[in-house]
């Protein structure tokens, strides 16, 4: 599949050189783009310009699918518990709720934290994902003044060199008496028995050509 975008000049592309003209009417400062394909040279390197990429193999058969648990906190809305997207695995905003009841878990922040975590460890192992394998964390608190009570049980639960880390005070009141909110994304790649066997996809890009 051919794709138009923009980037930084490379050796190994083909570049799109630009450039405009104006039309019989200016008044409004219309142009034409007239355009022509050239190799570029190395004095180019640093030049941005429109170019022509091919998707490879392994872009083309990324796997791009929702992920369900039962074991994971149910959906309450118009969303997914997690997808995964390639090599990333993306966790929607958890709470601490009850897998089987769908009822809130807990009184305390320790309790709702714990929860939550569970929720989205989940997730995370429904598609062969641990907790060890988050980059990213965002964490939502109903109240700023739980974060030393919730980051000590956090910390237990997630291992050293931590993932990166957004905690914000924000309005859980959607559910009542929910404490605290937390999405994630993890990377963890993709296992090779969900690609199309490499002949077959030899045989894919042939048919396309």
């Amino acid at each position: 599949m051919w794709k138009v975008g923009l980037a930084e000049n490379r050796s190994r592309a083909h570049f799109i050189k630009r450039r405009f003209r104006p039309t019989s009417d200016c008044r409004y400062g219309s142009y034409q783009a007239v355009t022509g394909i050239e190799m570029p040279s190395v004095a180019k390197t640093a030049q941005t310009a429109s170019y022509i990429s091919v998707e490879t193999l392994e872009e083309e058969n990324m796997a791009k699918y929702a992920i369900q648990n039962k074991r994971g906190a149910p959906p309450r809305g118009a969303y997914s518990q997690g997808w995964r997207a390639g090599d990333f695995i993306f966790v929607t905003g958890t709470g601490p709720m009850d897998p089987s009841t769908g009822n809130l878990v807990g009184d305390t922040i320790e309790q709702q934290t714990a929860q939550t975590i569970d929720n989205i460890s989940a997730i995370l192992e429904a598609d062969g994902a641990s907790l060890r394998d988050v980059v990213k964390v965002t964490v939502h608190l109903s109240d700023t003044s739980h974060f030393a009570h919730y980051n000590s049980v956090y910390g237990q639960r997630f291992s050293q060199p931590y993932p990166v880390r957004t905690t914000v005070g924000s309005d859980l009141g959607h559910a009542p008496g929910m404490l605290i909110e937390i999405d994630c994304i993890a990377y963890s790649r993709e296992k090779t028995n969900k690609r199309q066997p490499r002949a077959a996809m030899k045989r894919a890009v042939g048919r396309r050509r």
